[in-house]
């Protein structure tokens, strides 16, 4: 792995273990503050929205700062409010603290792409983006089910004080390992803010939010869904979970290497396709435990492949924007988390069983690709007509 990367890495583990550890700490918080868990919940809601407010902000704010600047300070952010979270009196301090540690989250990613995609050797953009974000996979692999130990048999507050103590780690080393970059910008905020007056970038952030949720319609009730369906002993989910986290770090490193070898959009699209055929496998063939467990741990890997793929689709389409452009695509992620686990517990509600979730996920993830294919119409008429698209002028500026 190339050293210069290693700050990257490490930011997205800590993001990686805060945003994933939440939900196993719900019922240590709700026990905490007497109140039931849903209400407990609103702390991953206000995260949530914290990304998406942040992601677009945060960026056209930091606009004409060095990216080391950007992302230490975006760190610094990051630390302070999960510490302050850890030592949160009652669920509505809980509640802004989390929101305000979210702020940082789709900044970071997305700055952190670009920064990641201009160290990389020729050709392997997409494998140095994929390496910051093994540092989210190997989160829930490690110190996601980690922090849940933590939460459950001490306390809560010990796993969120571990980011905070992982979030200062991280602002000393991209201090002093990642190498300094100039600013790229080459237009004022309204410049930038065109970008969303381009086709181009509405139909990624729709295949984004549509497409990628239809894994979390899945993840989010993969517990119930093991147990009452796959007839697992509960005390099995945490192992579980570290079957869909070794998944993710599988597919991330794939997913870097096929976006790489081959055009982004093209691996985006396959392996949203891959998603959905593997989650309509989990819907027929749950009831056994081995090929549950297969299934879990394609639909991991499916799930973080087409990362890599999607975030450097977006640099390129983001003309005089492209951190703008890679911050957003973490915002569409977090708005497909939302919108998955959503539209999948919907069925449950009325009646049609834990297998139903990974059903509406096989739709959103086809949705996704679809959205993909108008993607591909699209740039191949803008070529037609003589247009230049987003990525040939990105590319002819190389």
């Amino acid at each position: 792995m190339n050293k210069n990367l290693l700050p990257l890495a490490l930011g997205g583990l800590a993001i990686g273990t805060t945003e994933f550890v939440m939900m196993g700490l719900l019922p240590s918080i709700a026990q905490d503050f007497h109140i039931t868990i849903p209400e407990a919940g609103h702390a991953i809601s206000a995260y949530a929205l914290g990304v998406v407010i942040g992601a677009p902000l945060l960026t056209i704010l930091g606009r004409n700062l060095p990216p080391k600047r950007i992302l230490v300070l975006l760190m610094v952010i990051f630390t302070v409010f999960n510490t302050f979270s850890a030592f949160a009196p009652n669920n509505t301090v809980l509640f802004f603290t989390r929101l305000l540690a979210g702020l940082p989250h789709g900044a970071f990613f997305g700055v952190g792409s670009v920064v990641a995609s201009r160290l990389a050797e020729k050709g392997k953009q997409a494998q140095a983006i994929s390496t910051m974000f093994a540092g989210l996979t190997i989160a829930n692999l490690l110190t996601v089910p980690l922090g849940t130990y933590l939460g459950q048999h001490y306390s809560w507050r010990y796993a969120l004080a571990g980011v905070g103590a992982v979030g200062l780690l991280t602002v000393a080393t991209i201090h002093f390992v990642l190498p300094a970059l100039p600013v790229r910008q080459t237009g004022n905020w309204q410049s930038e803010l065109a970008l969303f007056k381009r086709a181009e970038t509405w139909l990624i952030i729709a295949l984004t939010a549509i497409g990628t949720g239809g894994m979390f319609s899945w993840v989010s009730y993969i517990a119930p869904l093991m147990t009452d369906v796959s007839r697992f002993p509960a005390t099995s989910v945490p192992y579980i979970m570290m079957l869909v986290g070794l998944g993710m770090f599988v597919g991330n490193v794939l997913g870097g290497k096929l976006a790489d070898r081959f055009s982004p959009l093209a691996a985006a699209t396959v392996l949203l396709l891959a998603m959905a055929a593997t989650l309509l496998g989990i819907f027929f063939w749950s009831e056994n435990h081995v090929s549950s467990l297969v299934l879990t741990f394609i639909a991991g890997s499916c799930s973080m492949a087409v990362a890599a793929p999607i975030q450097i689709l977006m640099i390129q389409s983001s003309r005089d924007a492209e951190m703008l452009g890679a911050s957003v695509t973490q915002a569409a992620f977090n708005t497909g988390n939302a919108l998955g686990a959503f539209l999948g517990g919907l069925p449950i509600a009325v009646g049609y069983g834990y297998t139903s979730p990974a059903l509406v996920g096989v739709g959103m993830a086809v949705a996704g690709a679809g959205f993909a294919y108008i993607l591909t119409l699209t740039l191949r008429r803008q070529s037609l007509v003589g247009v230049p698209s987003s990525a040939d002028l990105q590319s002819a500026s190389r």
